[in-house]
């Protein structure tokens, strides 16, 4: 089988001092770290999602319901939409944006991020990141990329497990892609609804491990 790593969402606005931050979202971070280090060779592709808000609609919110609407996040270009620090990007292959002009919770609506402007191996630390203001219509989904790559199995990791790690997770498995969750490797918004997402997953055939 082709194995892919699919590490969701790890940017700065959703740790601790983010301006939607997830409890223990540093952390996570890297734990990911350590876990791609530990077992990149056990993947043949290692991939990564971003928000990427440039107006997304009624997502933003200055009076949010933390359903539907949110705090303003991840605005593209901005630092906090940028990767954690923690999370050490030398072996990502690809970056897929998402959600520039609505809200985008799965990495199955990103769309490839060229490369020049996402920080990838020797990416230079602080390198400004263009935001753009539309979207190429022949640029590559998540889904188009691992077809392409012969990918059957994916592993999701990220934040937040409650959002968008559920989201992506339970689009991999409809897609028709192995999918398991390293729980360990995630952090939720809440604890409640961390734990009826995992159970949906597991109700839709994704591994929880």
């Amino acid at each position: 089988m082709t194995r892919a790593l699919i590490v969701v969402d790890v940017q700065n606005d959703f740790c601790e001092g983010g301006s939607l931050a997830v409890t223990g979202g540093a952390d996570v971070a890297g734990r990911i770290s350590e876990y791609i280090e530990e077992h990149y060779d056990e993947f043949d592709h290692i991939v990564a999602t971003q928000d990427w808000h440039v107006d997304p609609g009624s997502h933003f919110s200055e009076n949010p319901d933390y359903v539907n609407s949110w705090p303003v996040h991840c605005v593209a270009g901005s630092d906090g939409a940028q990767t954690h620090p923690d999370f050490d990007t030398e072996h990502v292959e690809a970056f897929f944006r998402k959600g520039r002009f609505e809200a985008a919770y799965s990495g199955f609506e990103g769309l490839l991020a060229p490369d020049e402007e996402v920080p990838t191996g020797d990416r230079r630390v602080g390198a400004a990141v263009q935001a753009g203001e539309e979207e190429d219509e022949d640029a590559v989904g998540l889904d188009d990329w691992l077809q392409q790559h012969e990918v059957d199995e994916v592993v999701v990791v990220g934040l937040a497990t409650d959002h968008c790690v559920r989201a992506t997770a339970l689009d991999a498995v409809q897609a028709g892609y192995s999918t398991t969750v390293v729980r360990d490797l995630t952090a939720g918004v809440a604890e409640d609804t961390t734990e009826a997402a995992l159970e949906e997953l597991e109700d839709a055939g994704v591994d929880i491990v």
